[in-house]
């Protein structure tokens, strides 16, 4: 049963409580929460099949209204990021007219009374519709296309050669709530409650599609129940409730089932990855050559184009190759959106090139922490000029990769696995090295002093779950030197924070906190200099460079010969985040971000048939790890100076999706040593590895 209505002020949605990161109070109050006077409940009618032609059936029944195409003719869809070429068209309205693109696309909105109601009719609209199949294209230029190319790709006799591939499934982002949005308008004002990882972002992608100024959309985002990068853009969907909501003036609310987010939500991964690694007889590494294919969907959410840029640009990751050839194309294709998931991109780099690696030191008889080592950009050179033109701030790689080594007790726990394989038993030990991009340009802040004591610190920059609240008032606290208790932190709505960019990239603490950072001082100093109360700053801090954090996994993974059910026996992880304000809600991205990337690498995966049918639309056919799935972890903070920001700072964010799904795929290829494994791919399923078992080629170099 629902709440009762309740209407919801600004300052109800924009405060931010700072208990203790630790306790679980149940006081969150999410968008499902939220409730208005008199308002009506949204559902769609969703397209049933994909590149296909569809008529709507007539419908009519009392209390109930019906948006479409026709009641929006004009309105499409936001331009993605400038990134995608001018020459790429790009077009598509909010509801299609005639034809559907891909499965779940919105066809239709259904108001009703009840969310019940609006659902059965919306349920009923969709069993009467007629699809006509659409014929594909056979060919199709890429939507978006990078090319990295440096120094000259060459080879000589005695060089060793190697080559992977590997299929990344498309992958859920999978938030406690899912999407969920309340509009309401008042006047010829216009304000959605949803959780967003932008909000400035979502306000002008409203303004655009409602074609009406800036400043009246309101966009406010209460407590968010996780988004990985699946909530940075505003969906079909919230565009047709604001659209919706304009049109009829009623307060109208959409909440997602699951089954809607399996179909219509942005997805996460799906690239296929190839790549070549050309190695001198003595260990050094010569050239790198790679291939990246990205998924797109059918429609662009703004940052579309990120994760195969990322990925291109990334490489070789933290070790020096004086020559690569990195091609990457990303197309559209008749499925759900693909957009950033946690990592975006930095995942897939590692892949390719610790695959690579491994792969290298097997042919060459290298124990593959020394060719690793060999190959690092010391620390002497930072900052550091990479082939692609990226600058890495900062890093001692070697360090994160000898701490990482110690704490594993590398010598010793290869002994034992050896031992271990003489008795039979299929053990393996991977390691990972990477470097994560922590986000560019700027955020913005406003801090009120007050004459009593307390202080207002404001920033674009909302939250998911982070604890930004705790974080920015730490750092409020330390510059002010005031008790945290006597801040209080604003975010997450346009009408009281100022413009920001977002909590996306691994940038909300490094910019969003600088920006804090300097706001503060400036405060400081006007009252030190006797300035009248309220003390009022502003501040738009633009990042002078982008910060580089790093890190170093390890993971032993062990494969019972008789199922091929793997087990995660430990990881070890070193990682380099810079100036850490709150160890303990560090600790908690830390381990957040490797429990969704050992899903990633062992059980998750969305599936598609031929004609376009989602295949895995339920959590009885997508699996998500559970807290048994988490193996013993052991974590090592090595905090590195930076000055790529002013409070020193780099991202921790996606870490774990990074360096862990790389670390167990190399751990499962060693436990499969003597097997054919150069395309082996994700989920690494008991089915995979006992295929691989049991089809293997033995490789007589081993």
């Amino acid at each position: 049963m629902e709440s009762a209505p309740k209407v919801l002020s600004g300052s109800e949605t924009s405060w931010r409580r700072r208990e203790d990161p630790r306790l679980v109070a149940g006081a969150g109050r999410f968008v499902s929460h939220l409730n208005q006077p008199e308002q009506l409940h949204a559902a769609f009618v969703r397209a049933a099949q994909a590149s296909a032609s569809f008529s709507l059936p007539a419908f009519s029944q009392a209390g109930l209204q019906t948006f479409t195409h026709h009641d929006f003719p004009n309105a499409n869809l936001p331009q993605p990021n400038p990134l995608f070429p001018p020459d790429r068209a790009y077009e598509m309205p909010v509801f299609p007219e005639r034809v559907c693109a891909y499965v779940g696309q919105p066809l239709a909105l259904i108001i009703g009374p009840s969310a019940d109601a609006a659902q059965q009719s919306a349920d009923e609209i969709s069993a009467g519709i007629v699809y006509t199949p659409v014929p594909l294209t056979s060919t199709q230029a890429p939507m978006f296309s990078v090319n990295f190319s440096a120094g000259e790709i060459s080879s000589a006799d005695n060089d060793c050669t190697v080559r992977i591939e590997h299929a990344q499934p498309r992958v859920q982002a999978f938030a406690m709530e899912p999407r969920a949005s309340v509009a309401a308008r008042s006047g010829d004002a216009l304000t959605l409650w949803t959780g967003t990882q932008a909000v400035s972002r979502a306000q002008k992608m409203l303004a655009d599609v409602l074609n009406v100024p800036s400043a009246q959309i309101r966009v406010i985002a209460p407590d968010v129940g996780g988004a990985f990068g699946a909530k940075a853009s505003l969906y079909p969907e919230d565009f047709a409730l604001a659209l919706a909501a304009w049109r009829c003036g009623t307060p109208l609310k959409w909440v997602a089932t699951r089954s809607e987010e399996f179909l219509s939500a942005t997805h996460g991964r799906g690239s296929h990855l190839n790549g070549t690694l050309t190695v001198s007889k003595d260990g050094a590494f010569k050239a790198l050559t790679a291939t990246l294919t990205f998924p797109l969907g059918a429609w662009l959410p703004f940052s579309a184009a990120i994760p195969l840029r990322n990925a291109a640009r990334i490489l070789p990751g933290p070790y020096r190759v004086p020559a690569i050839d990195v091609k990457g194309e990303a197309h559209t294709s008749p499925a759900a959106a693909v957009n950033i998931y946690r990592g975006a991109g930095r995942p897939e780099a590692a892949l390719v090139m610790e695959r690579l690696i491994d792969a290298a030191a097997g042919v060459l008889g290298i124990d593959p922490v020394e060719l690793r080592r060999k190959n690092l950009v010391p620390a002497s050179a930072m900052p550091y000029r990479t082939p692609t033109g990226e600058t890495f701030d900062s890093g001692d790689y070697a360090a994160l990769l000898d701490d990482a080594c110690a704490a594993f007790d590398y010598p010793a726990a290869r002994a034992h696995q050896a031992a271990r394989r003489t008795q039979g038993e299929r053990v393996g030990i991977g390691i990972a090295l990477y470097v994560e991009p922590c986000g560019q340009g700027w955020e913005s802040a406003k801090v009120t002093l007050h004459a009593d004591g307390c202080v207002d610190v404001a920033s674009g920059a909302p939250a998911q779950g982070q604890g930004h609240e705790t974080t920015f008032a730490k750092i409020a606290a330390d510059v002010l030197n005031v008790p945290s208790a006597q801040i209080a932190v604003i975010f997450g709505d346009t009408n009281t924070a100022p413009e920001g960019i977002g909590a996306l990239a691994s940038r909300s603490i490094a910019i969003g906190g600088s920006a804090i950072t300097r706001a503060c001082a400036a405060a400081l100093k006007l009252k030190d200099a006797g300035a009248p109360f309220p003390i009022v700053v502003n501040e738009k801090y633009t990042a002078p460079m982008e910060a580089w954090s790093a890190g170093c996994v390890i993971a032993q993974l062990s494969v019972d010969i008789e199922t091929g059910a793997p087990k995660i026996e430990r990881i070890v992880w070193c990682d380099d985040a810079g100036n850490v304000i709150s160890p303990d809600l560090a600790h908690g991205q830390m381990i957040g971000g490797l429990a969704q990337g050992l899903g990633q690498a062992m059980c998750e995966r969305i599936r598609y048939d031929d004609a376009g049918q989602l295949l895995s639309g339920s959590l009885m056919d997508y699996a998500v790890p559970r807290a048994d799935d988490m193996p013993p972890v052991q974590i090592i903070a090595r905090k590195g100076a930076t000055t790529a920001n002013a409070l020193g700072a780099k991202g921790v964010g996606e870490a774990g999706c990074i360096g862990v799904p790389a670390a167990l795929l190399n751990a499962a290829c060693d436990a499969l040593h003597d097997c054919e494994t150069s395309a082996l791919s994700f989920p690494l399923t008991s089915e995979t590895l006992w295929r691989t078992l049991h089809t293997r080629s033995i490789k007589t170099s081993r």
